[in-house]
């Protein structure tokens, strides 16, 4: 008699956190890397990791620098055909946060092959290479392993012209802050894996996680625009302060005019919020000024890790709208200014907010 196949475990099921949520905590990985800063570097290498900035630079010829980045993480979703596209478009996004144009990915893949199922595997890589053909790359290699829990991203490659590359820390004082997606996404996450999530709002995370930040090249080559930056799993406070920190500035943040993806308060009002949202808290929240009236949900949104986050945007007054034209030509319709930066004050982000939640 034949044994029936046992069913496939829930992709989620076999992570114990999911997407940027997996993230280390930024305080314990600033002491991580503190003796990796001492590394002799070639002159060639015009972005490392001084910064924390999303990708590697490294200078080819006076036209050409390639810029280079892998992003990997376990499940933030059960389809494993969207697990695959929402990882690779994040991996891909740190390409277009330093304004270059993608080329080539390889693929890392780590996998509990006596779990899942090889099709579920296949699904996962499927995906995957949906995105690349949306990107116009190609998967051109790439690793596999067997591990215990899940695991699928990619090494992302793209090139720049030298003039356009735009780092992280180069926001000046008087730039404007723009940001092109709203934020929510580790709110869904946990609300999906609590299995509280409706409908509309797992149809919005897939979207949102799986837009390609194909603006980045085109912002990158205005004369306006002084850094550039993608919003992951340190949260929007935690990307906003790696801003300031690198400007030597104070961010002003008008949470009023943050834009969140629909149901992301009332979800986590009823406790969806992950953990990485308070390790995250734990690793900056010194470095962070907000108002009395600022509440626990608002707190866990601001801290909230987004996986395939939007671009966030720092560039002068006149240049802002032609900063939302580009985002609107791209389809980001979400795209709002939320701030501004200032000169250096006690505190590296200083947020307001009138509403309370």
């Amino acid at each position: 008699m034949t044994s029936p196949i046992a069913p496939s475990p829930r992709l989620t099921s076999l992570s114990h956190g999911g997407g940027c949520g997996c993230k280390i905590a930024p305080g314990v990985l600033s002491e991580i890397l503190r003796s990796t800063t001492a590394m002799p570097l070639p002159p060639e290498l015009l972005v490392g990791i001084e910064t924390s900035d999303d990708a590697a630079v490294y200078k080819l010829n006076d036209t050409q620098a390639l810029v280079a980045t892998t992003d990997f993480f376990m499940p933030i979703v059960d389809d494993p055909f969207e697990f695959g596209r929402i990882a690779a478009t994040n991996a891909i996004s740190d390409v277009y946060a330093m304004g270059a144009q993608p080329i080539m990915a390889l693929a890392l893949v780590g996998m509990p092959v006596n779990v899942l199922p090889l099709s579920v595997i296949g699904q996962i890589l499927e995906g995957g290479q949906s995105v690349c053909r949306a990107a116009g790359i190609p998967i051109a290699g790439g690793h596999t392993i067997d591990s215990v829990e899940p695991i699928y991203g990619l090494v992302a490659l793209g090139l720049v012209h030298p003039d356009h590359i735009k780092r992280n820390a180069d926001a000046q004082a008087g730039d404007v802050l723009i940001l092109g997606k709203p934020i929510g996404v580790g709110i869904l996450s946990a609300a999906l894996k609590k299995e509280m999530l409706p409908h509309a709002g797992y149809q919005a995370m897939i979207a949102n996680t799986t837009q390609l930040n194909t603006a980045g090249p085109d912002l990158a080559k205005l004369k306006g625009v002084h850094a550039l930056t993608d919003i992951t799993g340190f949260g929007l406070a935690g990307h906003l302060l790696e801003m300031a920190r690198g400007a030597k500035c104070t961010i002003h943040l008008d949470w009023d005019r943050v834009p969140l993806l629909t149901g992301v308060e009332a979800l986590a009002d009823q406790g969806c919020i992950t953990g990485a949202s308070a390790r995250n808290w734990q690793g900056y929240g010194t470095e962070v000024s907000l108002p009395e009236t600022f509440s626990s949900v608002q707190l866990s949104l601001l801290t909230d890790p987004q996986t395939s986050g939007g671009l966030l945007v720092s560039c002068s007054e006149d240049a802002v709208n032609d900063v939302m034209a580009i985002f609107i030509q791209h389809g980001f319709d979400h795209a709002m200014v939320i701030g501004q930066v200032e000169s250096a004050q006690a505190h590296g982000l200083k947020v307001s907010a009138k509403g309370v939640l």
